[in-house]
């Protein structure tokens, strides 16, 4: 074999720097084939690892870092040419592998730098998430307590009750050294205190309500600091201790709670607060927490609510209690009120059938003497006695009507009429006074009136004969007019009658009924009081007030009744007037009923 002289020695060699140099290769060369192992190992057993070519190219240099330490063992003695040759080309693959390896790491340098970077943000997004994990747990807290003491505030209505657990349930929660309720006195000058939780202070101390530090309270939505030693805490500085207890103050609105009193409780205004006092332990170096400040900004708040439900409950409960006295007193008064129309009802029955009986007697006999041959003076006197005598019983008649109109004793007795012929009878009724005064009476019925009705037919010819009988009396001269016809419902509604408010309906129509005089008038202040009970118009010099002012007013009653309405017009003294009335009837559909009451009507006429 060719013996290679590639080295020769400089210097002499040292057995020993030999010997040292051959063992520290073959560790080399050891531990540079034992890396790729560990390698392959943790590639094996990693789910996901990037850059995994630059891993294998990685370890293709470290084995040929190994490898070309391994050959070198062979060269610290005599040797072959071949083996420089495998040395060497185990160089310049080595040479060749380091130098790709050295520009791969320059472009995977900022990649792995990039992913530090986000490492370092995902932590800090992770400890942002914890803190932000860290509130949400307090907030779920506060909310617990405030549910939880919302629960006991309003699991009563008494006030007292609401304001002393409020005080305990606080006291319990954070841990409170004392805490305190200033309310607002009568006069609204000074706070007095009226609550505490262990008593440290007195019940019933005062301190005026003008002072800066009550006002920045009241002016503040939110809990307020305050100094240990101010009015509202009164912590007295002791010896030995190294800070004072941290103090809150929240206002706590007094809400609709004006004009009300009960017991000791003051009258409060509508814009007054009370002041909560919350202090912390002496002895420990608590501070505090936001948490702990909103639970109790929402705990007065709370507590305001709750205090207006108890106010309003209680002014309820008094408005009922009020509302039944006078449900007492009324229905008493009612029925005393009825107790005394019964008996004005049966006075008037009984006076309407006890004078009736003489009264008619003295008509008759009246009527009789005027039959036989009297002296002038004689019959003035018996037509005055007649005269007054009928006034009298229609005076009567009217008053009973008009005490069973009110009472609602009074209904109405419907039945087929002759509509026409009531006309005819009030007309001839009139005539022979008209006659006397020398009156033109004309009546005036529209084709479309029909001849046969349903209603009351006394009530309807009682309503007719009174209006047209008044024409007659208040008109010396002249005429008198009747028109009787059919309206329709919309030609009715007037603004200026809103409480009568016609509607159509199938079978009933509106008989409409104009009497115009030419009379001595109406003034017009006197309108107003036509249709009031025993009310007379006081105008006009040629108006007869012999009548008792029932007429008109039983009229409107009987009309109301028959869902009309009445209603008189006159443009003033002697210049005439016009009464209007408007009353429902029903359409007379059975003609043999109707030709049956024609017949009686005609047999009372004759």
């Amino acid at each position: 074999m060719e013996c290679c002289d590639c080295i020769e020695t400089p210097w002499p060699a040292d057995e020993l720097l030999v010997k040292y140099q051959y063992i520290s290769d073959f560790f080399i060369a050891l531990a540079y084939f034992s890396i790729p192992l560990e390698l392959i190992y943790f590639v094996q057993k990693s789910a996901f690892f990037p850059y995994r070519w630059v891993l294998m190219q990685f370890g293709a240099f470290i084995v040929l870092c190994g490898a070309t330490h391994l050959i070198n063992l062979w060269t610290f003695t005599m040797h072959s040419k071949t083996l420089a040759i495998v040395m060497t080309i185990a160089k310049i693959s080595t040479a060749v592998v380091s130098c790709a390896t050295a520009l791969m790491l320059v472009h995977i340098i900022p990649d792995l730098l990039s992913v530090k970077t986000r490492e370092l943000y995902l932590k800090n997004k992770a400890e942002e998430l914890d803190k932000e994990m860290g509130i949400i747990r307090t907030q779920e807290e506060t909310g617990r307590h405030v549910r939880m003491l919302t629960h006991e505030i309003r699991s009563t209505l008494d006030r007292h009750t609401i304001l002393k657990t409020t005080l305990v349930e606080l006291g319990r929660i954070l841990g409170l050294e004392e805490c305190v309720l200033w309310m607002p006195s009568r006069a609204s000058a000074t706070l007095q205190l009226s609550h505490t939780l262990r008593n440290q202070m007195p019940i019933g101390s005062t301190v005026p309500i003008n002072l800066p530090i009550i006002t920045e309270i009241f002016n503040s939505n939110e809990a307020v600091h305050i100094p240990p030693t101010c009015p509202l805490a009164r912590i007295k500085s002791t010896v030995g201790r190294y800070a004072p207890p941290e103090v809150v103050a929240v206002r706590v609105p007094l809400l609709n709670l004006s004009n009300f009193q009960i017991n000791d409780w003051p009258e409060l205004s509508a814009k007054s607060y009370a002041v909560m006092v919350l202090m912390l332990p002496t002895d420990s170096a608590r501070k505090w927490h936001d948490h702990e400040l909103e639970l109790v900004e929402v705990v007065a708040d709370q507590v305001a609510v709750a205090l207006s439900h108890a106010a309003i409950l209680e002014e309820s409960m008094r408005a009922r209690d009020m509302l039944l006295e006078q449900n007492v007193a009324l229905d008493l008064a009612r029925r005393d009120a009825e107790m005394a129309v019964r008996a004005r009802n049966d006075f008037l029955g009984v006076m309407n059938h006890e004078m009736g009986t003489p009264m008619n007697a003295i008509i008759a006999l009246s009527s009789l003497l005027l039959e036989i041959e009297l002296t002038p003076e004689q019959r003035v006197m018996v037509e005055t006695v007649l005269k007054s005598s009928n006034l009298l019983a229609t005076l009567i008649n009217d008053v009973l009507e008009l005490s069973r109109l009110e009472d609602g004793s009074l209904e109405l007795d419907v039945q087929n009429f002759n509509l026409h012929g009531v006309f005819k009878e009030v007309i001839n009724l009139i005539k022979p006074v008209a006659a006397v005064k020398k009156l033109a009476l004309t009546l005036s019925m529209s084709p479309d009136l029909p001849v046969y009705a349903v209603g009351d037919e006394k009530r309807v010819v009682q309503t007719i004969l009174n209006v047209v009988g008044n024409a007659v009396k208040f008109t010396k001269e002249g005429y008198v007019s009747v028109v009787a016809s059919v309206s329709r419902a919309e030609s009715l509604r007037d603004w200026r009658t809103p409480e009568f408010y016609p509607v159509s309906t199938d079978g009933h129509f509106y008989l409409r009924v104009q009497v115009k005089d030419s009379g001595c008038g109406i003034s017009p202040q006197d309108l107003p009081h036509l249709f009031t009970k025993f009310a007379q118009s006081r105008g006009g010099t040629n108006r007869n007030n012999d009548g008792a002012g029932l007429g008109l007013a039983l009229c409107k009653r009987f009309v109301n009744l028959m869902e009309g309405h009445i209603w008189i017009e006159s443009d003033g003294l002697d210049k005439g007037t016009t009464a209007i009335f408007v009353m429902k009837l029903r359409v007379c559909n059975i003609q043999s009923d109707a030709s049956g009451q024609e017949v009686v009507l005609r047999a009372r006429q004759n």
